[in-house]
C-alpha cells in the first residue's frame, strides 16, 4: 500500500518499476549497474477514484502519455534505492498537486464603519485641498 495523503492511497500493483541504466557523466560504473528508476502508472487502471483519476489526465504535464501512463524517470541519486524512494515523492507530489481543491473564494463587503471612516478621510482631504487654493484679501 502507498500512501498520498490522509484520504487517498494506491495498491502496490498500480505501481510498476523497472531499474534501467542511468544516463550521463559516471565512468565506467554507469554502463554495467542499472541505478536509475523508470516507474510507470497507469491512472486508468489505478485504484483512485474516477474525480481524482480525470483531474489527473486533465493535468497539462508532458510526462503522461497519450494511453494515460505516467512516466517518472529518477535517476539523481547513485544509488538505486534511492532514486526508487525519489520517483515515490514525485508521484506523490504529482498526485497532491493535482487532487487538491481551493477553496471557493467568497467575496466580502467592507463594513459600515469602514465606509464611514472612507468617507470621513475623503472630506478631510478635500478641506485640506481647499485650503490650498488663492487667498482672497
Amino acid at each position: 500500500m502507498i500512501f498520498i495523503s490522509n484520504t487517498i492511497s494506491l495498491n502496490d500493483s498500480d505501481v510498476e518499476i523497472s531499474a534501467i541504466r542511468a544516463q550521463g557523466a559516471g565512468g565506467q560504473n554507469v554502463n554495467k549497474v542499472s541505478s536509475a528508476i523508470h516507474l510507470r502508472f497507469d491512472i486508468h487502471a489505478s485504484s483512485l477514484s474516477d474525480v481524482n483519476k480525470q483531474r489527473l489526465l486533465d493535468s497539462k504535464d508532458s510526462r503522461i502519455t497519450k494511453e494515460g501512463v505516467l512516466i517518472i524517470k529518477a535517476q539523481q541519486f547513485r544509488t538505486q534505492e534511492r532514486n526508487k524512494i525519489d520517483a515515490f515523492e514525485r508521484l506523490q507530489s504529482f498526485i497532491n498537486k493535482a487532487t487538491y481543491v481551493n477553496k471557493t473564494r467568497r467575496p466580502t463587503k467592507p463594513s459600515r464603519n469602514a465606509k464611514r471612516k472612507r468617507v470621513d478621510q475623503k472630506t478631510q482631504r478635500g478641506k485640506t485641498k481647499v485650503l490650498r487654493g488663492k487667498v482672497d484679501f
